[in-house]
């Protein structure tokens, strides 16, 4: 049991920074097990869970769709704008990620008895890694970095945002000097995919 290798990559970054051309490149070409803490927020507020019911609670009938799933956008309005609001839906989603960020890890662990190897890599996508304190669930840290400017113009092109709302949902997050300088790998993304996919090669083999 002792001489397993399990080898846990906790990526994040900034908003609109590349985690998903990575994390896309290291399961299609690695093999690698993604574990994406955006599918476990999601599943948090499937309709009927508890956690979407406590947001109908706090915001009202009109915070949901016709057909009973969240209205995002409406979410995202109120709480990028309202530090207080933010943190209190975050109370509500983080716990239930971690458990299941958790539960997962354990359960490939699990199955390395099962299998002839000894070694396992499993990708933790965790765009809030720093600010939910979960980096105790890696073994590594890996962020992908662009430059503000070029992180500020993907946003607005990628989700349709005006200068001041793209500003608005980076500012929710540590900024990514102060996560590069906690990170064990620093993966830039300012220039090409190419460039970006090399230093992940570089990194793993």
């Amino acid at each position: 049991m002792s001489d397993r290798i399990v080898r846990l990559i906790g990526l994040t970054g900034g908003i609109a920074t590349g985690k998903t051309a990575i994390s896309n490149y290291l399961a299609d070409t690695y093999k690698f097990p993604i574990l994406d803490a955006d599918i476990y927020a999601r599943e948090a507020v499937h309709p009927g869970t508890p956690i979407l019911n406590s947001i109908r609670e706090r915001y009202g009938a009109s915070i949901l769709l016709s057909d009973g799933n969240l209205n995002r956008p409406e979410l995202g309005n109120i709480i990028f704008c309202n530090p207080t609001e933010r943190q209190w839906l975050e109370q509500q989603i983080h716990p239930y990620v971690r458990h299941r960020l958790v539960e997962a890890t354990q359960s490939y662990i699990a199955q390395l008895s099962l299998v002839s190897t000894n070694t396992l890599t499993l990708v933790l996508v965790v765009p809030l890694l720093f600010e939910a304190n979960m980096t105790d669930l890696c073994t590594e840290i890996w962020v992908v970095y662009c430059s503000p400017s070029v992180q500020l113009e993907r946003l607005m092109h990628r989700d349709g945002l005006s200068c001041d709302r793209a500003n608005a949902r980076i500012d929710t997050q540590l900024p990514l000097n102060q996560k590069c300088q906690k990170a064990d790998v620093v993966l830039d993304n300012s220039s090409t995919l190419q460039s970006l996919l090399s230093q992940v090669d570089s990194k793993l083999n």
